[in-house]
């Protein structure tokens, strides 16, 4: 098994020194970029333009993820950028496996994301087309909001889902991960951790990047 995978969200890191901030988490292991388009989510933060601007200044690979309308249209200019990994939420496609297929087509890691009230189980004869399914743990959309532990059976389920299938799927969470929670993920089967603000909120960025992937290595399956 992999050591887990500590991709800090940029959301929580200082706009105005990004690329200092970004040369901060280089001990991590991608970058969390979060794009918000204020139709999907009641939000809008970043475009292609600055995902480009970036891809092209950090240290990292790009994990981006897609909170936006009408992925099918969007989400294959994101690959093209370079992102190593394109995420895209399956409520905003009517056609998950053929935008998969095309993201990997151009050359980027795949993976499709669900809100906490989204079953999984739709998802479980496609897991062979996706690189990363990303199990939602707060509502996309909304900051400060509390670590859900009801979306751990959903992570269960698509853990022992991969097993039985013979699928290697990276199963990430996104939402309110922190010291206090990143555990109870990672023994429910998450091996890939989205972190804001317990990462660029610690006095020791590096540290705490360290203590989040030892805390998630006792525990992951």
């Amino acid at each position: 098994m992999d050591a887990p995978r500590i991709n800090p969200s940029i959301l929580s890191a200082d706009f105005v020194n990004m690329q200092r901030d970004l040369e901060r988490i280089a001990s991590a292991d991608y970058v969390h970029v979060d794009v918000m388009d204020n139709h999907f989510v009641p939000n809008l933060t970043f475009g292609p333009q600055m995902v480009e601007r970036i891809q092209a200044t950090s240290p990292l690979p790009l994990d981006v993820h897609l909170m936006i309308a009408d992925a099918g249209r969007w989400a294959p200019g994101y690959a093209e950028i370079g992102a190593a990994s394109v995420t895209f939420h399956a409520e905003a496609s009517d056609d998950v496996v053929g935008l998969a297929r095309r993201i990997r087509q151009i050359g980027s890691r795949v993976g499709v994301a669900i809100k906490p009230d989204t079953p999984a189980e739709p998802l479980f004869e496609h897991l062979a087309e996706f690189d990363q399914v990303l199990v939602m743990t707060v509502e996309p959309g909304f900051g400060g909001q509390s670590f859900r532990a009801d979306t751990m059976p959903k992570l269960r389920e698509l853990k022992a889902e991969a097993r039985r299938r013979g699928v290697d799927v990276w199963l990430q969470v996104d939402g309110g991960i922190s010291l206090e929670t990143i555990e109870q993920a990672a023994e429910s089967g998450a091996d890939t951790f989205v972190a804001g603000s317990a990462v660029f909120g610690a006095d020791d960025i590096d540290q705490r990047i360290g203590e989040l992937r030892a805390l998630a290595a006792r525990h992951v399956h």
